[in-house]
Order: C-alpha cells, then structure tokens, then sequence
C-alpha cells in the first residue's frame, strides 16, 4: 500500500486558499491546514478558515501571532485603522514577509505531522505586487526549509501561473463554497466592497463568469 500523502495548506479563508485546500484534497492528499492571527482587521478570515476546513471533514489550526501587530501597525492597513484602505493596489496593502512568517510556521508543522508537502494560495495577479508571492520567493524559501530541517519539503503554489479569475475557475469546478469565504480587509457583516481586496474579488468572478455569492455593502 501507499503510504498516506499528507500535506499542509496555508488556509487564509479567502477563495485563494479554499481552492488550494480543495484541490489538494481532490489531488488524493490528506490535508492539514493552518490559519494565522496576526492582528488583522478582518478577524472573519479566521471564522472563514474555519468553515471551509469542517466542510472538508477536517479542523484548521489556529495559530495565535497577534502580538506581530506591534510590528506591523505602523506599515500596513491591513492591521491599522490608522492607514486609509484604497480601491487600489498601494503600499500599505502589504503586510511585510507575512508568507515567510506563515510558511516558517507550516514547515514545522510538517515535519511534526510527517508531511512533505506545502501548499499556499499565491497566484498570479497577485505576483507583480507582492515579493512573497512570487515563484522565486518560494523556491527559495523551499530550500531554506530544506536545509533547515534536513527533510525533503516541497513548498508550492498550485495557481501561480494563472489570473485569480482562472482560480476561481478551478474552485468553481471542484465545488468551492466561495460563500463561506471572506476577502475584504474589513470586519462588517458584509464585505465592504469597497477595498483593493473586494475590488479584485469582484473582478476575478465577473472574468471567470462564476456567480459571486458575496454579499457586498456596496
């Protein structure tokens, strides 16, 4: 018998994350997600996390570094209601070597579960606007893993040679409960619908032709 592929998957709560939590299971893995507070606005991303991984028959670990808050309030408005949100990309979005914070800590955790592989959701129009999501970033960062742990770990982004609308494309396909997920970097009953993240969610399921059954404020 094969021995069991297990996995770890960065799982914001976005559609991002969902779609590469449910393509690794569709891929025959046994998944392991893991979900960061890091202090964010928008506490909903980890309820979200949350959610998705109950309909994929497992649980999300919920890994408390909200005190990098202190670190991160003075650059980004993801963490600061301090810093204006805009509708576009600007500075401020990035919240600085997050993916590197997210992945150290998935590397850990796959050695303790025995997994090899690490699944998060970067994709390609985010890539141009985001050093942490680029394919040389995570290739080197695999090797830090490597050799910091002496495990063969395989660090990849299933959906970084496609638009986000070829994502949600993928997750429409493999039944992605997109109503479940949270994108905005606000924490209102609805998404906002208003900010850089809602703008490119709206944008990505209008170019995939999927219904988005995101309710927005506006």
């Amino acid at each position: 018998m094969n021995p069991t592929k297990k996995c770890i998957v960065v799982l914001s709560g976005g559609p991002d994350s969902a779609t590469v939590a449910y393509w690794a299971k569709a891929q025959g893995y046994e998944i392991y997600p893991i979900t960061f507070n890091y202090g964010q606005i928008a506490v909903k991303e980890t309820e979200s996390a949350k959610k998705i991984a109950e309909k994929l028959g497992t649980t999300t670990k919920i890994i408390d570094l909200s005190a990098l808050k202190e670190i991160f309030s003075g650059a980004t408005s993801l963490v600061s209601r301090d810093i204006p949100l805009t509708a576009e990309f600007s500075a401020p979005i990035i919240v600085p070597f997050r993916n590197a914070i997210f992945l150290s800590a998935a590397v850990a955790y796959a050695v303790t579960a025995g997994a090899t592989k690490i699944f998060y959701g970067a994709q390609g129009s985010d890539e141009p606007f985001y050093p942490d999501c680029r394919r040389e970033f995570y290739q080197a960062f695999e090797k830090a893993a490597r050799l910091g742990t002496c495990e063969e770990i395989t660090i990849q982004a299933p959906f970084s040679g496609g638009k986000k609308s070829d994502l949600i494309k993928e997750g429409s396909k493999l039944d992605v409960p997109f109503e479940l997920t949270w994108s905005c970097y606000l924490d209102g009953a609805k998404h906002c619908g208003k900010c850089e993240s809602c703008v490119n969610r709206k944008k990505a399921f209008q170019e995939a032709g999927v219904a988005d059954p995101t309710k927005y404020e506006d």
